[in-house]
């Protein structure tokens, strides 16, 4: 089963090294990565920064664009009231049919805040409930959803290939 997970950490440094942990867990067998974003806000500055890592390079276009599209509407828009709800409403008619929905949005625009860091990740064929347990102390999710067969093939017809 595809999903979609949001894991934040308390500090701006934990979602990078939530990568390495992560990344065992596949070398594990334990999740298959199709890909994963990093967000850190470290404390001080006025926007998070984002890193995309492409686990496949072929598929990097597509991917990128879909990290750009969330990531954006979620960090990047003008802070303030009525402009990040309706930033939110607009990416979630986009994210509703890959299985993303509204609520799921503004959790994590209103979690990962500054002095946070967040990963994104989509996997296959994983067990979250056991990569949990590989972030127990050191993050929580925040999000997570199973896509259905018909999300599955939407994220990935329209992110997932080049």
């Amino acid at each position: 089963m595809t999903t979609f997970s949001v894991w934040k950490f308390d500090d701006a440094d934990g979602a990078d090294k939530a990568v390495r942990i992560l990344k065992g867990a596949s070398a594990d067998g334990l999740v298959k990565i199709l890909d994963h974003a990093v967000v850190s806000w470290p404390k001080g500055q006025s926007k998070p920064t984002t890193h995309q890592s492409h686990e496949e390079t072929w598929r990097g276009t597509g991917w990128g664009a879909f990290w750009g599209l969330l990531l954006g509407a979620l960090f990047f828009v003008p802070l303030i009231g009525g402009a990040v709800g309706a930033a939110i409403g607009a990416i979630s008619k986009a994210t509703e049919d890959v299985g993303i929905t509204k609520e799921q949005l503004h959790k994590i625009h209103s979690e990962v805040t500054e002095g946070t860091s967040a990963l994104f990740v989509v996997t296959d064929q994983g067990d979250l409930d056991r990569l949990g347990e590989r972030f127990h102390g050191v993050g929580n999710k925040l999000v997570d959803t199973n896509l259905t067969e018909a999300e599955r093939s939407v994220l990935l017809e329209t992110f997932g290939s080049h």
